[in-house]
């Protein structure tokens, strides 16, 4: 055995136990919360593709809940966590850090970003959509080029996971391009009618162990650092490119996802394009597809499958879209319609 075919092995032995890390992780979630599973998985799908994702429902419903849950059950350090809660009121150095006046004597114009935004590793940003026209530029650089820029120079930004929370989605223009960098938006939804009993005893349950400064959810099953080796792992898939006994080219296409489920996805994009006019750009559909793989890695360690083709219901821009989707896509897949 060569050393590359080794360190293959290696790290796909590596690979494995994060992965069943992050699946128990997730499930163990599952249980503090009630029916919200789904939406855990998107949470979780979304860390080890690094994309970012967008929780939207009315208060009450555990949107904040369901992150700080993921978060504090990661165990991560203060350094590397950032949190917040926009209003229109919201100033930059809130959420950047304030001004270094020492250094504007100087005639530099640096900000002090220690424990703030540029600095975190995960983030949470409550009220997404109320950033100030300075903080969404902002927001855009880090998300599309994880840097941020001080007296004028980028900087690379640490962050890996971005999570947001939003009571609804505007149709105001000006955010079109930050609602276009969440490809995964899902909508939090009261369970009451249908968990009526298991709600109240769950949120006992929760107001007794807020009280006793308990946290049942911080098991140690995982860390960030499972989800950034998935992340890599990943990637390093993509890469991987062969000759074929036939002449074509063996890739992660074409060892992952079977031509029967491919044509499916195809299918359906198209379908949701013509029949609905959902946009999905170019970008977005790379997009989808890292998210389908990380999916199928993370439920199956494998192929992606037609259920995993469910997440496009998360591809909306408005909730009326994400109303949509979610019943129209179960359908096309004649599947059933998931929760959360």
């Amino acid at each position: 055995m060569s050393n590359s075919q080794k360190n293959s092995a290696q790290i796909g032995g590596e690979l494995e136990i994060a992965r069943q890390k992050i699946d128990r992780f997730r499930l163990s979630l599952g249980r503090h919360l009630v029916e919200k599973q789904d939406l855990i998985d998107l949470l979780i799908v979304g860390a080890i593709a690094q994309e970012p994702v967008l929780l939207v429902g009315p208060p009450g419903t555990a949107k904040s809940d369901l992150v700080l849950k993921v978060v504090e059950g990661l165990g991560l350090g203060e350094d590397d966590y950032f949190e917040y809660m926009l209003t229109r009121f919201t100033e930059p150095s809130e959420i950047l850090g304030p001004l270094d006046l020492g250094q504007m004597k100087e005639g530099r114009y640096l900000r002090r970003t220690e424990g703030k935004l540029p600095t975190a590793k995960v983030a949470f940003l409550d009220e997404i959509f109320k950033s100030s026209s300075a903080i969404l530029n902002v927001l855009l650089t880090i998300l599309n080029e994880r840097k941020y820029y001080q007296d004028g120079k980028p900087e690379p930004v640490p962050l890996k996971l971005l999570f947001a929370a939003t009571n609804e989605i505007p149709e105001h223009s000006e955010l079109s391009a930050l609602k276009d960098r969440f490809c995964l938006k899902a909508e939090s939804k009261s369970v009451r009618e249908h968990h009526f009993e298991e709600l109240i005893d769950a949120g006992l349950r929760n107001e007794s162990n807020r009280h006793r400064r308990l946290a049942p959810w911080k098991e140690g099953l995982c860390t960030l650092a499972d989800l950034e080796l998935a992340h890599h792992g990943l990637l390093l898939r993509f890469s991987e490119e062969s000759a074929s006994h036939d002449g074509g080219i063996t890739n992660d296409r074409t060892r992952f996802f079977p031509a029967a489920v491919f044509a499916e996805f195809r299918r359906l994009v198209e379908t949701l394009a013509r029949e609905h006019r959902l946009y999905i750009s170019d970008r977005k559909l790379v997009k989808v597809y890292k998210l389908l793989r990380a999916r199928a890695w993370l439920i199956r360690g494998g192929e992606v499958s037609v259920e995993d083709l469910l997440l496009l219901c998360h591809l909306g821009e408005n909730l009326r879209e994400l109303r949509l989707l979610e019943e129209m896509v179960p359908q096309y897949l004649r599947l059933k319609r998931p929760t959360g």
